[in-house]
């Protein structure tokens, strides 16, 4: 095979070229092969090709040059999506369920059921355009109180606008911590492999954790207790009021717990009038941010430690919690629509 001195700089400028593409570049320097002299077991080694391969590409070229190296099937064209075909996915998406049994769809099963060349990725651009993630579950609870969206707006109103020379504590506990050792060694992190915790551990014992949360500041005082009765709750409340300035106006959030409602509690309030106690609505508990602050410590500290003991589980908690405090930051609350739910 001969070539001109203008088709192999075009060939060579195929096969060294970065930006282009890896067929075309195959195709060129089988060409610059057969021109060299290279049999076709020598190009079958080099290219991992095939006979049918070197047969087609050289025709190609011995007729029609440069021009027959390039292809002619340039793939299947994209499924184009139009409004009926995207309201028909969207209605079987949200109104039918699949005929095998299954609580949900996947975008195959659904390409499936509708036919017509239907492929799952048209069903998956389908979704994705429209916000649809039928693998998802979230679970909610409905708030039954009837006086639900006065004392919202009371909290709120406590997160946005607090009384001028007061403090506003969230106050809650997170009971039953378990102080849980591992049986097997931790294996610990490396790469290409995650921290490995054995399946087999001890129970040391549980412990309760009381927090109140400083909505002004971020800081959070803590105490841990064998139990959560209504006397360890009035103990902590005094623990709070002990912390603060005499007389200082404090005004506590707490969710519906019958030991937050006990004449034991009454009788705390009533010695103390500079303690105000705001209930959330039943059922509301995301309205108090020291769940947030339970879920952090939760994640850090619980899920994944050791605990060789009840005492060592509350050391390391009230390590977190001094630490936490030297760069403590409130939770930035924000309302956008007090027109809609919840009136002030």
């Amino acid at each position: 095979m001969k070539l001109t001195k203008s088709e192999v700089a075009e060939l060579q400028r195929q096969v060294s070229a970065r930006g282009g593409r890896v067929d075309s570049a195959r195709r060129a320097r089988l060409v610059l092969l057969l021109a060299e002299g290279d049999t076709w077991a020598e190009i079958r080694s080099k290219l991992d090709c095939g006979d049918s391969f070197i047969s087609r590409w050289r025709r190609r070229f011995e007729s029609e040059r440069l021009a027959g190296l390039f292809a002619r099937h340039k793939g299947r064209s994209r499924y184009k999506l139009t409004e009926p075909l995207e309201a028909r996915v969207l209605a079987w998406t949200t109104k039918h369920k699949p005929a095998d049994g299954s609580t949900q769809w996947s975008s195959r099963k659904l390409a499936q059921a509708l036919g017509g060349g239907i492929s799952h990725m048209t069903v998956s651009r389908i979704w994705a355009k429209h916000g649809l993630k039928p693998h998802r579950l979230e679970g909610y609870m409905a708030a039954n109180d009837p006086n639900f969206e006065a004392k919202a707006a009371d909290i709120i109103g406590l997160y946005l606008k607090p009384p001028q020379h007061a403090v506003v504590f969230c106050v809650d506990e997170k009971t039953a911590i378990q102080a849980l050792d591992r049986k097997d060694p931790v294996l610990p992190l490396s790469p290409g492999r995650a921290e490995r915790h054995g399946f087999e551990y001890y129970r040391h014992g549980t412990l309760s954790l009381y927090a109140a949360f400083n909505t002004k500041t971020g800081e959070v005082l803590g105490k841990t207790t064998e139990r959560h009765t209504s006397a360890e709750f009035v103990a902590f409340l005094a623990d709070i009021v002990a912390n603060q300035p005499v007389n200082q106006e404090i005004h506590v959030i707490a969710d519906n717990l019958s030991a937050h409602k006990t004449q034991r509690v009454d009788a705390f309030l009533a010695a103390n009038p500079s303690v105000h106690l705001h209930f959330t609505p039943t059922y509301s508990s995301w309205l108090n941010q020291v769940e947030l602050w339970f879920s952090k410590i939760e994640r850090d500290v619980i899920a994944r430690g050791v605990f060789t003991s009840v005492t060592d589980l509350k050391r390391k908690l009230m390590k977190y919690i001094r630490h936490y405090n030297k760069q403590a930051k409130p939770v930035k609350w924000k309302y956008f629509n007090t027109s809609r739910r919840i009136t002030t």
